[in-house]
């Protein structure tokens, strides 16, 4: 009885060195004897206790490392602080474990030594304006240094540039200046656009009025012209209306001279009014006259 238990003993200890579950995005390095063996994938596998060994148990997830803020020296000779964070992922785990000692702490100062050769060749300025090609430059020098550590670098961020606290004083002042100088320039700008506006409105109305007295003008004068013409018309009827009245009356030439004689009279009177007789008239005027004469004596 005691020999059975024993033996169920055994053979669980056994099984508990001999099975393993592999978990999903985990590989298990396993050695036998102390030398590479293989490379168990997620599942169930199963080793021979005493001369199998897992060596190390390498997740192929992607992983993201934390670069410690690092001081360099910009190519102007002023020190900044750049914080890094590497984005990363295994993709031979056996190169990873046997190829280097640590994989992080290569990738840690891998990236440490390129960030500040980089930066060292640009300046303050540059910096702050080229971070997409700072991550650019250290993600290709990472990728191709880690390739052979079985290891891809998918994407590299800057997460943070700090300038000394002077330089970080100048800077703002500078951006307050810059920012100062646009509103001005904005609001000359507005100014001058205001000006512009009001001065078109001017010229608009003007011309405007102008069209409207031109207008005015024309519309005045050809009604004075009608009116003009109308009474023309009308002294035409009338001057019409006597000469046929005349015509049909017939008169003889003493009457007609008699008529003229009273005529001149109503226009010569007035203290303005000046009257000149032709020579020729005045044996006209002596015959009516005479007229005038015979007619007072008969009546």
């Amino acid at each position: 009885m005691w020999i059975l238990i024993v033996l169920l003993v055994i053979i669980l200890i056994i099984a508990f060195f001999s099975i393993k579950i592999v978990k999903q995005a985990e590989v298990y390095i396993i050695e036998r004897l102390g030398k590479f063996y293989k490379v168990a994938d997620a599942g169930l596998t199963v080793i021979i206790p005493f001369f199998d060994h897992v060596r190390s148990v390498v997740s192929l997830k992607q992983q993201t490392m934390d670069i410690p803020p690092q001081g360099v020296i910009t190519k102007d000779n002023v020190t900044i602080t750049i914080d890094t964070v590497v984005f990363y992922q295994i993709t031979d785990p056996a190169k990873a474990v046997y190829e280097i000692q640590s994989l992080k702490k290569g990738i840690e100062y891998l990236a440490i030594t390129t960030i500040r050769d980089i930066i060292g060749k640009m300046d303050l300025d540059e910096t702050f304006s080229s971070r997409d090609g700072i991550n650019t430059q250290l993600r290709v020098v990472l990728d191709e240094a880690t390739d052979r550590w079985g290891c891809k670098i998918d994407r590299v961020e800057i997460k943070d540039i700090t300038p000394p606290a002077d330089i970080r004083d100048a800077m703002e002042k500078e951006m307050n200046a810059e920012r100062n100088k646009r509103a001005m320039i904005l609001e000359a700008e507005a100014q001058r656009q205001s000006a512009i506006t009001i001065a078109e409105g001017k010229k608009q109305a003007s011309i405007l009025e102008a069209d409207a007295d031109r207008e005015a003008q024309i519309r005045r004068a050809a009604g004075e012209a009608q009116a003009i013409k109308e009474v023309a018309e009308a002294k035409a009827k009338e001057i019409q209306m006597v000469y046929d009245a005349i015509k049909k009356a017939n008169p003889d030439d003493k009457l007609v001279q008699l008529k003229s004689l009273e005529a001149l009279e109503k226009v010569a009177d007035g203290e303005a009014n000046k009257v000149f007789i032709p020579f020729e008239a005045t044996g006209a005027l002596a015959g009516l006259g005479s007229l005038s004469e015979v007619v007072k004596a008969e009546k």
